[in-house]
């Protein structure tokens, strides 16, 4: 099986000005390719530190993938410092220079002459046309090795890495490996992987544990020859952790609680509202993340003043003077003020204390009541987090726990229709 190496190239990169998604995005394709990624490193615009990084990964691995330095500016260095390791000249493709000669037309514009450079590839280089921007993909093979080199910028590295760089490799790789990712939320790392028990001990397929802010996620990952025998190594484990981790799992390869809550409403044929305080909009925010949301998401109020949640929310004084801002009885005031307002069929009520120290009632930073208010139904939690000094993770763990609230409400009335 051979084994990769990523190579991030860009300054930038290394005073973190930029956050580096390429490597993430490779490993994680490659892994499902079979394909083993043994390190990665990051190396700024200089030639003599690529040229080591590139000659040291050669020495190492079968395949090593390089993304960044492919641009028309002088920094941009990874083909000339590439060709020199490789001992290969850098001659010109004259269909790319039509290509790119294309790319500036079709905006109206003459090509700046310093994006000339990238019609220079190394001779005998497997070519990557790139149609969502200016530089193209290569990748040259000699001795056994592979040297694979990506444009930098995401939108237009993946799409090429999906599109033709994927297919290309599938030679280096004579098995495929499949992942399916269980999500759950309400129960810690440590416990959920005692409730999963033996089939932690796999081997394939392996189960693995990882932990979110406020979720636990379990990673199912079988190797196998092809796609249908993974999943069918795959598919008892599965249910069998589902099984175990019934009351927490929220499901499986979806991307997070806002989505499902966003798909259980629209196959409810229900409209959701939200008043925020302590949450600022976070929780309003989170459901607007997910495509479609507008077909169930009415409004999100967010309501931080005493006198906004008296005078839009209907609030009254006397609940807050009898009971303090941060309460179950104003929570619920708020919500059912949002579901008026927005004639929607639920609301979520959020009033609590972000942080990062005690409000002025002496409430704790992280204390939160959530309530969820619909026609016939009251549900009120408390939350708290028990981070004193974390405004953000307060706001974020409150939001999914909203977000989780309605999701399981939902999830009852399917419950009982189905009854």
């Amino acid at each position: 099986m051979p084994v990769c190496e990523l190579i991030s190239v860009g300054t930038e990169l290394l005073l973190g000005e930029i956050l580096n998604t390429n490597a993430r995005f490779l490993s994680l394709e490659l892994a499902a390719m079979g394909i083993s990624v043994l390190r990665q490193s990051t190396v700024g615009d200089n030639p003599k530190r690529l040229a080591l990084a590139i000659e040291e990964a050669l020495s190492r691995s079968d395949l090593v993938i390089i993304s960044g330095g492919l641009g028309p500016t002088p920094d941009d260095i990874t083909k000339e410092v590439a060709c020199r390791v490789l001992a290969c000249d850098l001659v010109l493709s004259e269909e790319i220079s039509e290509d790119l000669k294309a790319f500036f037309s079709a905006r109206g514009l003459d090509m700046p002459k310093t994006n000339e450079k990238q019609a220079l590839v190394p001779k005998g280089a497997k070519v990557f046309k790139n149609p969502k921007g200016t530089a193209p993909g290569l990748a040259y093979e000699k001795d056994g090795k592979c040297l694979i080199m990506l444009p930098g910028p995401p939108r237009e590295m993946e799409p090429m890495f999906l599109e033709s760089v994927k297919p290309f490799l599938s030679k280096y790789s004579d098995q495929i490996i499949l992942s399916h990712t269980l999500r759950t939320f309400g129960i810690g790392e440590s416990a959920m992987a005692e409730l999963a028990g033996e089939l932690l001990n796999g081997t394939n397929p392996t189960v693995a544990p990882y932990a979110k802010d406020g979720e636990a996620l379990l990673r199912v990952t079988a190797r196998a020859e092809s796609l249908e025998k993974a999943e069918a190594l795959c598919k008892p484990v599965l249910d069998s952790l589902q099984k175990k981790l019934a009351p927490y799992v929220y499901g499986i390869d979806v991307e997070n609680l806002q989505s499902q809550l966003v798909l259980l409403l629209e196959q409810s044929a229900l409209k959701l509202a939200t008043a925020e305080s302590c949450t600022a909009g976070y929780l309003s925010k989170k459901i607007t993340e997910v495509p479609g949301a507008s077909k169930v998401f009415e409004c999100g109020i967010v309501a931080y003043s005493s006198d906004i949640k008296q005078s839009l929310l209907a609030v009254s004084a006397d609940t807050i003077k009898t009971h303090g801002l941060v309460s179950p009885e104003v929570a619920i005031s708020m919500a059912k003020g949002a579901r008026h307002l927005a004639a929607a069929d639920l609301a979520l009520g959020v009033t609590g204390v972000a942080g990062p120290g005690p409000d002025t009632q002496g409430n704790p930073a992280g204390l939160a009541y959530i309530a969820l208010v619909a026609e016939n139904d009251i549900i009120v939690e408390k939350v708290q987090t028990a981070r004193s000094n974390d405004r953000d993770y307060n706001r974020r763990i409150i939001s999914s726990r909203a977000l989780n609230i309605a999701r399981l409400y939902l999830l009852e009335l399917k419950a009982k229709v189905r009854e």
